[in-house]
């Protein structure tokens, strides 16, 4: 099976080789004879009943500072085209909500991955919500009074954006801390969005365990460790990856959580679980299947690929 794949994602000629997935989904594509072409985000449009990108047909290697080769801009009719990965970066702003809509036009006659209508549907802290009894104790809220009674019953808890992402805006707030009242007025200052918080869990210091799920199964996992001084774990604010495997927790926060994920299109998934808890249910562009490659031989992105080929045949 030959398929044309467009990505619209950042761009491609930026990426770091050796950690973004996207890049490793677009390799394995071309090493299973699929055509590729990118685009980013700023040039999806509908142009008189069409959807359209205008971008790049690709051929990519694995040399570092010479990844790319790019061929002549050019404007597609995503109709034309077998599968587009929907993969840019957060934020999930309304750029993002905008282009989950154009890709709707599209999906399901063009395979959209993961499912546009369910990623803007089922954002990362939200549909987490839907499983309360794997989670936390979690609010959202945006007035103050509220955030405060739930610190108050709490004591030690995490504040952050509820469409945050990387790490970005996180703060823990310990039974002795102040800051509530001036991080609330902060952030409300910012945007109009509401706050998550949710109560600190101290099993954060062992790691923030990335599961990665393709069309509701585990494959793997890699465990994040947060740098010396730190509560975040991301890797982008300087959380060391390290190899673990799968508890029996683990397994059953997938089966619950797994079939609502294949039965949304949602084909590549990472959640995030802090020791007995689920977290987040990452839709809109998870990371860490390089990782879990080279820390477990697992090739994920095959299977992602083979979930693909089905869904398409």
């Amino acid at each position: 099976m030959s398929l044309k794949v467009a990505f619209q994602m950042d761009p491609i000629e930026r990426v770091d080789i050796d950690a973004d997935s996207s890049f490793r989904i677009a390799e394995e594509a071309q090493k299973r004879g699929h055509e590729l072409f990118v685009y980013t985000p700023d040039h999806l449009s509908f142009r008189e009943g069409k959807v359209m990108a205008r971008g790049n047909r690709v051929t990519l290697r694995r040399e570092y500072g010479n990844h790319v080769t790019m061929g002549e801009i050019e404007d597609i009719d995503l109709a034309d085209w077998d599968v587009v990965w929907l993969r840019q970066d957060p934020p999930f702003d309304m750029g993002y909500i905008t282009s989950t809509h154009l890709l709707d036009m599209v999906h399901p006659d063009t395979l959209v991955v993961n499912d546009p209508f369910w990623v803007r549907n089922y954002p990362e802290k939200l549909l987490v919500l839907k499983f309360a009894d794997l989670t936390p104790p979690t609010m959202i809220a945006r007035d103050y009074e509220t955030l405060k009674s739930f610190k108050d019953t709490h004591g030690d808890i995490i504040l952050k954006p509820l469409y945050g992402n990387g790490g970005a805006g996180v703060f823990r707030l310990d039974e002795g801390d102040r800051n509530l009242a001036s991080l609330h007025e902060l952030f409300v200052g910012i945007n109009n969005e509401p706050l998550i918080a949710q109560k600190f869990l101290p099993d954060v210091s062992n790691g923030d365990k990335r599961i990665i799920l393709v069309d509701g199964e585990p494959v793997g996992a890699i465990n994040r460790v947060p740098a010396a001084g730190e509560t975040r774990s991301n890797m982008h604010v300087g959380g060391r990856p390290e190899k673990i495997g799968l508890t029996e927790r683990d397994l059953e926060i997938c089966a619950a959580i797994g079939p609502l994920l294949r039965e949304k299109g949602q084909i590549f998934v990472g959640i995030d679980v802090i020791g007995d808890y689920l977290t987040e249910i990452n839709v809109t562009s998870p990371t860490g299947i390089q990782e879990l490659e080279r820390f477990d031989g697992t090739n994920t992105a095959e299977k992602i690929w083979e979930a693909i080929e089905r869904r398409v045949g």
